[in-house]
C-alpha cells in the first residue's frame, strides 16, 4: 500500500506562473502553425523552381535550334 509521502502533491501556480504558462502554450501553438505554413511554402517553392527550370530548358532548346539553323548557312 502506498504511503502518504509517496503520493504526488498538486502544486498551485501563482498568477504570474499561470500567465507565463499561458504565454508559453500560445507560443508553442503559434510555432506549430508557422512550421505547418513553412512546409507549404517550401513545397510550393519546389514546384515553382522546377517549373522555372523546365521553362528555361524550353527557351534554351529554342535558342539552340535557331543557332543550329543559322550555322547551316
Amino acid at each position: 500500500m502506498a504511503k502518504d509521502s509517496d503520493k504526488t502533491k498538486e502544486v498551485e501556480l501563482s498568477e504570474k506562473q499561470q500567465y507565463i504558462q499561458l504565454q508559453l502554450n500560445d507560443l508553442a501553438n503559434k510555432e506549430k502553425t508557422l512550421m505547418f505554413q513553412l512546409d507549404q511554402i517550401k513545397a510550393s517553392q519546389q514546384v515553382f523552381n522546377q517549373a522555372f527550370v523546365e521553362a528555361s530548358k524550353e527557351v534554351a532548346d529554342k535558342v539552340l535550334k535557331e543557332k543550329a539553323s543559322w550555322l547551316k548557312f
